[in-house]
């Protein structure tokens, strides 16, 4: 296969058009849209740029499922085991979204607009179609919906100095997974503190598709005294930062505590939510694996496509997700679940590579620094 078959079935953002301008190489397909995921740039060369400077990222692909009117804070409860009660007018929040045995089905961001009002800001699932159904069993009085939003990250060390130009000082006092209003062509936008990267940054959510390219061509003019360069999640940044893909380190197979995320999950009855039962009995029998990032040796490692085995002895205790070569750190580094027994940062393990090679290695704690 040599390239993505585009049809209108994969849909295209209001920003794809700059990116192809920009010399994109490569897309992925996330929610049936876009997502690049390669320019000129190798991926070390994007990830120290990003360390240092600021970039610039289509990330429509995190589609919203608006969710409006009386029953709309009981229905995302319903979803999520973490307290949505405390929410403000304002607040970003993680949620995981799980189903009756507890499984994750997805893990947005929960934007709180008003008191009936959301957005969850979605990772590669139908969740709208979830939350529809749940909406239609409890005969809950919402309206579901994906609006026009489109989001535009703009990430890296240099992205508030960029924005402040742009926008006004104001946006300085955006606090961490908070998000304000700022004008732009006469309308009313959303920014947050946020993205998927731990350089900091700001996520604009744009509502108008045809604002798209405009806003595009705004932020990168801008930024040219501040060596603003395209670019895209970057997985060396991602893997290092402890940050998880749904698809690749969760799926319905796994549940909060095992991806860490017991924090997120009330289980002392306070809160009801779907597969509240079935997290009680986790919390109180504890995971048998948990995610743990891996770090091993020898050449750089090629593109993980399919999992590879990580081996105490001849046992497989994991398998490595995601892993690539870290420029910073001079190793290869992974994000895998690991059993119980051997979870302890400082465990040595063996990774199974697909050309036949075992690499000698560690678990370690995520972050990995």
């Amino acid at each position: 296969m040599d390239g993505l078959n585009m049809s209108r079935r994969i849909r295209r953002t209001p920003y794809t058009g700059k990116v192809e301008e920009a010399g994109v190489r490569g897309f992925s397909v996330v929610n049936h849209m876009l997502l690049p995921k390669a320019f000129g740039t190798t991926v070390e060369e994007d990830y120290w740029h990003l360390r240092k400077y600021v970039q610039i990222w289509d990330v429509s692909v995190q589609r919203q499922v608006q969710i409006t009117g009386p029953d709309a804070a009981a229905l995302v409860q319903w979803m999520t085991p973490r307290n949505i009660s405390k929410a403000k007018v304002g607040d970003c929040f993680y949620i995981p979204i799980i189903d009756a045995n507890g499984g994750m089905i997805n893990d947005p961001v929960m934007l709180k607009l008003a008191e009936d009002q959301f957005w969850l800001s979605i990772a590669d699932s139908d969740l709208l179609l979830y939350a529809m159904g749940l909406a239609l069993g409890r005969g809950m009085d919402v309206e579901i919906t994906e609006p026009d939003v489109n989001t535009l990250a703009i990430q890296g060390p240099k992205a508030e100095d960029l924005l402040a130009s742009v926008f006004g000082n104001d946006i300085r006092n955006i606090g961490f997974f908070k998000y304000n209003w700022i004008e732009f062509q006469g309308t009313q936008q959303l920014m947050a503190r946020s993205g998927y990267s731990r350089q900091g940054g700001f996520e604009i959510y744009l509502n108008g598709s045809h604002l798209g390219p405009e806003l595009w061509d705004t932020i990168w003019e801008a930024g040219l005294p501040f060596n603003i360069s395209v670019g895209c999640p970057n997985l060396i940044e991602r893997i290092e930062g402890g940050l998880f893909s749904y698809g690749n380190e969760m799926t319905r197979e796994n549940n909060p505590f095992e991806i860490g995320h017991g924090k997120f999950c009330v289980t002392d009855g306070s809160i009801d939510y779907i597969g509240r039962a079935a997290l009680q009995k986790i919390a109180a029998e504890g995971v048998t694996r948990e995610i743990r990032g891996v770090v091993f040796g020898g050449d750089p490692c090629p593109t993980c496509a399919k999992p590879w085995p990580v081996l105490v002895g001849d046992l497989q205790i994991g398998q490595i997700t995601s892993g690539i070569w870290s420029p910073r750190l001079k190793k290869n580094i992974g994000q895998s679940m690991i059993d119980r027994n051997f979870w302890e940062a400082g465990q040595a393990i063996k990774v199974a590579l697909p050309d036949g090679s075992i690499r000698q290695g560690n678990v370690t704690a995520l972050p990995i620094s």
